[in-house]
């Protein structure tokens, strides 16, 4: 049995997965990361996020409850610094960026990695929905879709590396949500009925545009609305308020409906056009990482999905220089912001991912 850094966060999922890495025998420690301070996301949060600082509490009790050490170790310089001035630079820039991808790829898994090593333990445990196997035939570390696909959150773990794979437990991969809750009801835990996180948990009130200009000092420039070709058409409040598909909250009528199809930060121009305008046959994506195979040299035919709940389509991948790679749709499809993650399927298993150029 091994030795085990369990993440909770205060949910009822990090609080199961602790359960069952118990039941098998594994000696834990659990662990919850202090990410921010008040002052840092404008104020006192609480409420369905995921790191709310309440939930240190419940995650602390879940711990006492099942026998085991609860620990609180703090990363808010590195997640400022990695995960938020990420988030605002990358809107300022035009671009729209995953910050619970980010938090993922450069704060939770490789800092507590280093800290359970540190602590002379063997790997590290989350209350993630998916799964993670080793192929023989392969030689490598795949990252599975969980049973519960409605739950399945492979597409913000696509940036872990084999070194973290090989040493992850994702204990709740094969249960369901309603499995779950039911165990922690058998448990008596007290977070067994707590609802979900939903929001980004330094944005609770999905309100980014006020967080970048409040909390982040992001400016409030002012530019010009314009078609596709380069007409100006109205005026827009700051171009880092809008997304590209967005229809409501233009504030500018035309008779029908207008799409944002295009940000462009040095012009500070925001680009309106026609549903049809919307759509494209492919992207380019840096930043790749590859976990079903070592690197990309041939195309390859997948299911891509580029954005949380989008649902999978098919294209073709293939190999650019500089490790990029050009994805081609089956069937031209409603065009990604630049900044958002590409992620690749073969069935249940993740090819990989990466940022969209």
């Amino acid at each position: 049995m091994s030795k085990i850094l369990v993440a909770m966060s205060g949910g009822v999922d990090s609080s199961v997965a602790a359960v069952l890495l118990r039941e098998q025998g594994h000696e834990l420690c659990g662990v919850t990361l202090k990410l921010y301070e008040n002052e840092d996301v404008g104020g006192c949060l609480s409420g369905r996020t995921c790191c709310s600082l309440d939930d240190v509490e419940d995650a602390r009790r879940a711990a006492a409850r099942l026998g085991f050490r609860h620990v609180v170790f703090s990363y808010a310089e590195a997640f400022r610094n990695d995960v938020m001035t990420r988030f605002a630079d990358e809107y300022s820039a035009g671009r729209t960026p995953n910050p619970c991808i980010d938090c993922n790829r450069f704060i939770k898994f490789p800092k507590l990695l280093q800290r359970a090593r540190l602590l002379g333990m063997d790997a590290i445990a989350t209350g993630h929905y998916a799964r993670i196997e080793y192929d023989d035939s392969v030689g490598r570390w795949m990252l599975k879709k969980a049973r519960d696909e409605s739950k399945d959150q492979t597409y913000v773990l696509y940036a872990l590396t084999q070194d973290e794979l090989a040493h992850t437990f994702f204990p709740l991969g094969k249960l369901l949500k309603s499995e779950v809750r039911k165990i922690a009801e058998q448990y008596e835990l007290s977070n067994a009925n707590k609802p979900d996180s939903q929001d980004i948990c330094f944005v609770p009130d999905g309100d980014y545009a006020n967080f970048l200009e409040q909390v982040m000092g992001a400016a409030v420039n002012e530019g010009d609305f314009v078609d596709s070709e380069g007409n100006v058409i109205g005026r827009h409040k700051g171009h880092h308020r809008y997304t590209i598909g967005q229809r409501r909250g233009l504030g500018v009528g035309f008779g029908e409906p207008r799409y944002v199809i295009k940000k462009d930060a040095d012009k500070n121009t925001v680009t309106l056009g026609r549903k049809q305008e919307l759509y494209s046959d492919g992207f380019d994506v840096g930043e790749v990482n590859w976990i079903a195979v070592e690197q990309l040299d041939k195309p390859m035919p997948v299911a891509v999905k580029t954005r949380y709940h989008q649902p999978e389509t098919g294209a073709t991948l293939y190999p650019r220089d500089e490790g990029r790679v050009h994805v081609v749709y089956d069937r031209p499809q409603k065009s990604s912001a630049a900044g958002q993650s590409a992620v690749f399927y073969k069935g249940d298993i993740v090819v990989g991912g990466g940022i969209i150029i």
